[in-house]
């Protein structure tokens, strides 16, 4: 990623922190910010000066000279303990000359509002992004490898989901984070259509050209399949969630990228053709 980072040590004010830098969205937004001459900041246990949600020791450094602010959660806004973490980061980032913040949380959580809260009582200019199933989780994130051994076993049943192109999220946030009208604004983000899982797979099969199939089964089945390679804690929040989020709740169209932008989200398809065209399931296609 070509992305020029400040550090402290540079003096260079009017920051913008990226919590989660490295992301899906946060490093989407930090090459928006540097291609419009934003100093960025991205805030990482990887990153220099280091920052670890766990360790409060870490964040006075990233936090100076900083004006906006821009959060995610790993691994997901409604695990235990995300939301004290939250509202300590931002009540610290307030004092410290913070007066913008926009929150990337989740669509149809419940469990994600106390960490809302935090930053709507913080006393920055907040904006909220609620957020609906990532489109990129099928090529970036913990869907890509069964993707690419051909089959798709998950807990979603034949539910519908409005999969959302991150590229919108970070549109978004970008948006939010360099206009004022946005402040106090909370955005239901989805995409344009509502598909099933199978439908999704059934895209991604045709734009990359490898045959994939999806697999319903119980979150029981899904919590056992994952045990050996997570931790267990992570996996029976895993299970718990996604009994919540995947029983068709979501199954709606959001309005809230039309609102912040003044445009159409992009559609599953168009994500799945140039993810194939990159060559994220394989060879890059023409």
């Amino acid at each position: 990623m070509n992305t020029t980072q400040t550090s402290p040590t540079t003096n260079v004010s009017n920051v913008t922190l990226i919590v989660g830098g490295t992301g899906k969205t946060g490093r989407r937004v930090a090459e928006q910010l540097t291609a419009r001459g934003i100093p960025v900041r991205l805030a990482s246990r990887s990153a220099s000066p280091r920052f670890d949600w766990e360790d409060e020791g870490t964040w006075g450094p990233v936090l100076e000279g900083v004006e906006s602010m821009y959060i995610t959660y790993y691994p997901d806004l409604a695990v235990p303990g995300a939301a004290e973490n939250i509202r300590r980061l931002a009540t610290r980032a307030v004092q410290s000359g913070v007066r913008r913040i926009v929150l990337l949380s989740g669509r149809g959580e419940h469990q994600v509002l106390p960490a809302e809260r935090a930053v709507r009582e913080s006393g920055a200019a907040f904006t909220i992004l609620r957020a609906s199933w990532f489109a990129q989780n099928f090529s970036e994130g913990h869907l890509l490898d069964p993707i690419l051994q051909g089959e798709l076993a998950f807990p979603a049943g034949d539910i519908a989901e409005p999969f959302i192109d991150v590229e919108d999220i970070a549109d978004v946030a970008v948006a939010a984070l360099t206009d004022a009208k946005h402040a106090g604004k909370i955005y239901e983000l989805s995409g344009p259509r509502l598909l099933t899982f199978a439908e999704a797979v059934a895209e991604i099969s045709e734009a990359s050209g490898r045959p994939v199939r999806y697999v319903p089964i119980s979150t029981e089945e899904y919590g056992a399949a994952i045990a050996p390679y997570v931790p267990a804690d992570y996996a029976a929040f895993l299970v718990d969630l996604f009994s919540q989020i995947l029983d068709g709740h979501n199954a709606y169209l959001s309005n809230g990228v039309q609102l912040a932008l003044g445009r159409e989200p992009r559609d599953f398809r168009d994500y799945a053709r140039a993810a194939a065209a990159s060559g994220a399931w394989g060879a890059a296609t023409t």
